[in-house]
């Protein structure tokens, strides 16, 4: 029989509807139910493409005994992080006091007044490997809330007020936290294989945008070949799928071999937007070849009908990580033949060895990423894979990773010049607008025809970075005015008078913690995305009030950052941005002119179409007039594309 979990719309949530464990959904009721019952409350935190969540609601949620546990002792909550990340934010916050380090799945337990005195992530039912077994902790849980609950609530006080410690920032901000971040990441740069520090090795691509524009501002070649080294050798290894396209999560092993075998929407999209600014920084080929194979793959199997993207892909199929993925060599030779598979098989190390449990996932670690020559056969794997086994798919659709999506569409046709491109970011847009858009008021997810809870600062600040990247390649007014208008909510929602912005807003839950992030993980911040949000409104409005609030943003995270400035690489491409702005070309257009001329024309400048001619801006000649700038210095105005050039 199905659990409470049956009516959740969660991908997640509803994998675990048919577990013999009492779920609940965050809510009222299981809260008042544990005060009422007099039970601690386990919280279980993850999401669908999640393997060792799989390996845990295998080993201890389908599990009758532990099932009876958990039902007899406890309330049980599930919550899929994708869709309550202030649930995640928080108890993550609280896992890691506890622990040290977090993860997912995260396991809390907590009172009914959701005050945390026990945390983890993954525990094995029965003890192994030095860890505690899922049932004995249960069982130690129970045994200490009856006979010593005193201890528990004295745990978990000391921990809130660990937790809500005022922060100690620096008074006053390094002035050259960009040249300090690049003397860091020397040190924690692995030089032998690429990427930052040993393994596992996450993509982190905010990192390499930072490298790249700091590279592009002052030609530092250190950083060129951080950047190169890790974007060649992230394709190279398994980490890229060669036969599909598209990125998994990150690599277990310190070469970029074997990967984690889940892919999530948002690697992707700032992975291409690493490889395109690659291709904008060195005009290399292979970066925006990289990049467009990202988007096939995007295209091909994380886009909805009605142009919204999906949020991921299981690692697991048929209940084993990678099965999807790997090769065996006689597999290849029926289906290229004997010749043509011996070039494959060896082009791409498929070996009788194997590379991963026995089996093979194909690489280019040990040949010539150039060499095309076998891209013809791809085809004919890809169609065999997808017959052979199943994948799971997250099918739900988030503002703030859709957001990042579009932004990388954008990009991708900025420097390729290809439709299709914009269009993908276009109908991502209007999938947003329509289904997840109440005028200034957003909402995390939209999935089976049902919208999520209302926005947190992660999906404001990277859908605002969304809208000033087709305002970019449109060159349309309307995608503008919809950013300003969704900060004035960002301020009024979320603001802070002491600098930067909550990540939840005054009209949501109040949980034991407001959290105030700065700091960047696998995608960047609310707070440092809002920063680079603001620096491009400042240069795009000419407005005060958004210079002034850029620098008070970059002020504060200035102080957040001072002391490791390479776990802000988003903020830290902020101010590069900020005190070293590109080329801004204000268009005073006459009836008839192609605007959309300049998309291409200065595809990386801050562009600014007037609808009227004005006192600071006339019309030169009777003719359209461009003003080209950077910062204060400003050329003579031109009539003409081609002396802009």
């Amino acid at each position: 029989m199905s659990n409470r979990l049956a009516n959740e719309t969660s991908p997640y949530l509803l994998q675990h509807k048919n577990n013999p464990v009492d779920w609940y959904p965050w809510c009222d009721e299981a809260f008042a139910q544990a005060k009422a019952e007099d039970k601690p409350i386990f919280l279980s935190i993850g999401y669908s493409a999640c393997h060792w969540c799989h390996v845990l609601a295998h080993e201890s949620f389908e599990d009758e005994e532990i099932a009876d546990l958990l039902n007899q002792y406890f309330i049980s909550i599930k919550v899929d992080k994708e869709e309550r990340p202030d649930i995640d934010s928080v108890y993550m916050a609280v896992c890691q006091a506890f622990t040290g380090s977090g993860g997912w799945p995260t396991s809390v337990f907590m009172t009914a007044d959701q005050k945390p005195f026990f945390a983890g992530t993954y525990f094995p039912k029965t003890a192994r490997g030095g860890m505690i077994g899922f049932r004995e902790l249960l069982l130690a849980i129970h045994e200490k809330w009856v006979s010593d609950r005193a201890m528990l609530l004295r745990d978990a006080e000391k921990i809130i007020r660990h937790l809500n410690r005022p922060e100690t920032m620096s008074t006053t901000a390094n002035p050259d936290l960009t040249h300090l971040a690049v003397t860091q990441y020397e040190r924690i740069y692995d030089e032998r294989y690429g990427g930052i520090g040993r393994a596992p090795k996450f993509p982190t691509p905010h990192n390499l945008l930072f490298l790249l524009a700091y590279y592009e501002r002052n030609k530092t070649p250190v950083c060129l070949h951080m950047a190169e080294h890790t974007l060649m050798q992230m394709y190279r290894g398994g980490m890229f799928d060669h036969i599909g396209f598209g990125f998994c999560r990150y690599s277990t092993d310190r070469q970029f071999l074997v990967p984690h075998f889940e892919k999530m929407l948002y690697d992707n999209a700032l992975l291409m937007l690493a490889y395109c600014k690659a291709y904008t920084v060195t005009k290399k080929q292979i970066y925006l070849d990289i990049a467009e194979k990202t988007a096939v793959y995007v295209l091909r199997e994380m886009t909805s009908p009605e142009g919204g993207f999906y949020s991921s892909q299981d690692a697991d199929s048929d209940g084993k990580e990678g099965k999807y993925y790997l090769f065996t060599p006689s597999e290849i030779i029926k289906l290229l033949g004997k010749d043509d598979a011996e070039r494959f098989n060896r082009h791409f190390d498929i070996t009788e060895a194997g590379n991963f449990e026995g089996r093979n996932i194909p690489n280019l670690l040990k040949s010539d990423p150039h060499d095309k020559a076998l891209e013809p056969f791809l085809h004919v794997l890809y169609d065999y894979r997808k017959k052979r086994h199943t994948l799971h798919r997250d099918e739900k659709i988030l503002t703030s990773w859709n957001s990042l999506m579009i932004a990388a569409m954008c990009e991708l046709y900025l420097v390729s010049g290809k439709e299709r491109y914009r269009s993908a970011a276009q109908n991502a847009d209007s999938f947003i607008r329509k289904n997840l858009c109440d005028s200034d008021t957003l909402f995390v997810s939209f999935h089976m025809g049902k919208r999520g809870v209302r926005g947190f600062l992660d999906d404001y600040s990277a859908y605002i970075f969304a809208e000033l990247s087709l305002y970019r390649a449109t060159l349309e007014g309307e995608h503008l005015e919809h950013a300003k208008m969704l900060y004035d909510k960002v301020v009024s929602d979320f603001g802070d008078s002491s600098g930067g912005f909550y990540l939840y807003g005054k009209g949501h839950e109040e949980l034991i913690l407001r959290p105030k992030e700065t700091y960047d993980g696998a995608i960047p911040s609310g707070n440092s995305l809002m920063a680079y949000d603001l620096v491009r409104l400042s240069i795009l409005t000419d407005k005060d009030n958004y210079k002034t609030a850029a620098e008070q943003q970059l002020d504060f995270l200035a102080q957040s950052a001072a002391q490791y400035p390479t776990n802000h690489a988003m903020f830290l491409t902020a101010l590069l941005e900020y005190n070293e702005p590109p080329i801004k070309i204000t268009v005073v257009p006459t009836e008839g002119t192609d605007i959309t001329a300049l998309t291409f024309s200065a595809p990386h400048d801050a562009i600014v179409i007037l609808k009227n001619n004005t006192k600071d801006y006339p019309i030169i000649n009777g003719r359209t007039t461009y003003y080209v700038c950077r910062g204060k210095h400003c050329m003579a105005p031109v009539n003409d594309l081609t002396d802009l050039r």
